[in-house]
Protein backbone atom coordinates (compact mmCIF):
# COMPACT_ATOMS: atom_id res chain seq x y z
CA UNK A 1 0.00 0.00 0.00
CA UNK A 2 1.43 3.61 -0.73
CA UNK A 3 1.63 6.04 1.79
CA UNK A 4 -0.39 8.65 1.40
CA UNK A 5 1.68 12.43 0.32
CA UNK A 6 1.74 15.07 2.36
CA UNK A 7 -0.21 18.03 1.13
CA UNK A 8 -1.35 16.73 -2.20
CA UNK A 9 -2.60 20.09 -3.29
CA UNK A 10 -0.02 22.07 -2.59
CA UNK A 11 1.64 22.90 -5.90
CA UNK A 12 -1.01 25.69 -7.57
CA UNK A 13 -2.41 26.59 -4.18
CA UNK A 14 -2.64 30.36 -3.45
CA UNK A 15 -1.21 32.03 -0.67
CA UNK A 16 -1.35 35.42 1.71
CA UNK A 17 1.37 36.35 3.86
CA UNK A 18 0.21 37.73 6.85
CA UNK A 19 3.26 40.16 6.83
CA UNK A 20 5.32 41.30 3.93
CA UNK A 21 7.58 39.27 2.98
CA UNK A 22 10.17 40.46 0.59
CA UNK A 23 7.82 43.06 -0.05
CA UNK A 24 5.07 40.96 -1.02
CA UNK A 25 1.87 39.32 0.52
CA UNK A 26 0.61 37.12 -2.19
CA UNK A 27 2.17 34.20 -3.38
CA UNK A 28 1.56 30.99 -5.37
CA UNK A 29 3.30 27.35 -4.43
CA UNK A 30 5.01 26.79 -8.41
CA UNK A 31 7.04 23.81 -7.00
CA UNK A 32 7.31 20.85 -3.88
CA UNK A 33 10.37 18.93 -2.85
CA UNK A 34 10.44 16.66 -0.57
CA UNK A 35 13.29 15.93 2.08
CA UNK A 36 13.45 13.18 4.36
CA UNK A 37 10.20 13.53 6.38
CA UNK A 38 9.85 17.27 5.05
CA UNK A 39 7.86 18.60 2.30
CA UNK A 40 8.82 22.22 1.30
CA UNK A 41 7.07 24.69 -1.67
CA UNK A 42 8.42 27.23 -4.10
CA UNK A 43 6.74 30.11 -3.54
CA UNK A 44 6.07 32.79 -6.08
CA UNK A 45 4.96 36.37 -6.00
CA UNK A 46 2.07 37.06 -7.50
CA UNK A 47 2.92 40.04 -8.45
CA UNK A 48 6.85 40.20 -9.02
CA UNK A 49 8.08 36.86 -10.57
CA UNK A 50 11.34 37.38 -9.60
CA UNK A 51 10.68 36.85 -6.21
CA UNK A 52 11.09 33.43 -5.35
CA UNK A 53 11.95 31.37 -2.15
CA UNK A 54 11.54 27.91 -0.41
CA UNK A 55 9.61 27.34 2.67
CA UNK A 56 8.51 24.59 4.53
CA UNK A 57 4.76 23.24 4.01
CA UNK A 58 3.99 23.06 7.50
CA UNK A 59 4.19 26.89 7.78
CA UNK A 60 1.16 27.27 5.71
CA UNK A 61 -1.00 25.52 9.30
CA UNK A 62 -0.12 28.25 11.17
CA UNK A 63 -2.57 31.35 10.43
CA UNK A 64 -0.62 33.91 12.17
CA UNK A 65 1.63 33.22 9.42
CA UNK A 66 -0.05 32.62 6.30
CA UNK A 67 -3.75 32.46 5.02
CA UNK A 68 -5.04 30.02 2.09
CA UNK A 69 -6.07 32.12 -0.98
CA UNK A 70 -5.28 35.77 -2.21
CA UNK A 71 -6.52 37.93 0.51
CA UNK A 72 -7.22 41.86 0.97
CA UNK A 73 -6.20 43.34 4.02
CA UNK A 74 -9.87 43.74 5.13
CA UNK A 75 -10.36 39.96 4.58
CA UNK A 76 -7.35 39.11 6.81
CA UNK A 77 -8.71 41.12 9.43
CA UNK A 78 -12.37 39.95 9.40
CA UNK A 79 -11.94 36.42 7.92
CA UNK A 80 -13.10 33.45 10.08
CA UNK A 81 -10.80 30.91 11.45
CA UNK A 82 -13.01 27.84 10.15
CA UNK A 83 -12.65 28.90 6.27
CA UNK A 84 -8.74 28.25 6.73
CA UNK A 85 -9.14 24.93 8.69
CA UNK A 86 -11.10 23.62 5.50
CA UNK A 87 -8.71 25.00 3.45
CA UNK A 88 -5.77 22.75 5.41
CA UNK A 89 -7.82 19.66 4.90
CA UNK A 90 -8.22 20.13 1.77
CA UNK A 91 -3.92 20.35 1.41
CA UNK A 92 -3.36 17.03 4.02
Amino acid sequence: MAKKQKFPYLVGSKWTSQQKTWGWRHFQVVNRKNEGKWVFAEMVSACDPNVRFWINATQFKDRTLWQAGWQTLQEMQSHPEQDFVDTLIHLS
